[in-house]
């Protein structure tokens, strides 16, 4: 039967062990359902971050175990976890790193010609559905660095997309963003996760970003505290 989970961490345990041993994560668990929005907050220091690198599987020195897409990662080599990453979550962050003198079409095309699953024109069309999904279609052959902040964040969300990722991780999403745009972000990620069923989470310092998400998950100290 299929799991209605998208991720599934259990029993996370972190230690970073120089300059001097120290718990950064103390038993982190929960599960994240498809199509759920989920915010992760708390102070710097307290361990959002490190926690959202190890549910993206980039760092792998943790104990405990992580399932994603019904799929077991714990342990798995560099090479699979990349090939699963590509395939299986999408990722926008701060900064949006995209490829400045590509136009926004060619930036959303890259992780689809990494996979590699399609021919060219197939995501050539996909690409230019999600950037209509995300209503900047019409940028679609402009270089990225022609666009606005705003614009060249949506334009990094539909590269997340592209190639249908169980999840999208953001780390602070928003957190370049003046008010108008961080808005518009949030209702784009708000109607993703209810209407395309993409489940998101997301690490942000915006109180008013973290209250109107599904479920806000707060570290304090390396502890889950809700």
């Amino acid at each position: 039967m299929e799991s209605t989970y998208a991720l599934d961490a259990q029993g996370i345990n972190k230690f970073f062990h120089h300059p001097a041993e120290f718990q950064v994560l103390k038993d982190i668990s929960f599960k994240a359902r498809k199509g759920e929005f989920l915010s992760l907050v708390g102070k710097s220091g307290s361990g959002k971050s490190t926690l959202l690198y190890v549910l993206s599987t980039m760092d792998t020195d943790y104990d405990g175990t992580l399932t994603i897409n019904n799929q077991s990662l714990t342990g798995k080599g560099q090479n699979h976890l990349a090939a699963f990453r590509n395939a299986n979550i999408g990722f926008v962050f701060q900064f949006h790193y995209l490829l400045p003198e590509f136009t926004a079409l060619d930036n959303v095309m890259l992780p689809a010609m990494k996979l590699g699953k399609r021919s060219k024109e197939e995501i050539r069309q996909k690409a230019l559905d999600k950037l209509q999904l995300l209503d900047i279609k019409d940028q679609a052959y402009k270089p990225a660095n022609k666009l606005s902040g705003g614009q060249q964040q949506r334009v990094a969300i539909a590269r997340a997309l592209i190639n249908d990722p169980a999840i999208i991780m953001g780390d602070e999403p928003t957190g370049n963003l003046d008010s108008k745009n961080t808005d518009i972000v949030f209702d784009i990620f708000r109607q993703l996760a209810k209407y395309e069923g993409q489940t998101i989470i997301a690490v942000t310092h915006d109180d008013d970003f973290a209250a109107k998400s599904d479920r806000v998950l707060e570290l304090s100290d390396g502890y889950m505290v809700r």
